[in-house]
């Protein structure tokens, strides 16, 4: 944990798991499937590598690409 894309991809991918542990114990929305987390979690671990070698613009791109998407996707605020 050495620079800003560590913190952040974790802190995202955090926020990612509290979701999908929520939804694993109670009702799930219509819209849940466990293969829909599978993006989100790849696009942190892609950002995190291209981030620290050096890419900065691509891997911020991509990090706001994966907040997008769990916003829109997974819609981590709807309950069931």
């Amino acid at each position: 944990m050495q620079t800003v894309f560590d913190w952040l991809t974790v802190a995202i991918f955090a926020g990612l798991a509290v979701v999908y542990l929520q939804r694993s114990v109670g009702a799930r929305p219509e819209h849940d499937a466990v293969w829909k987390y599978l993006p989100p979690a790849a696009a942190c671990m892609a950002a995190n590598q291209i981030g620290n070698a050096g890419w900065l613009i691509p891997a911020t791109v991509l990090m706001c690409a994966t907040l997008a998407y769990v916003w829109f996707v997974i819609r981590p605020l709807d309950r069931a």
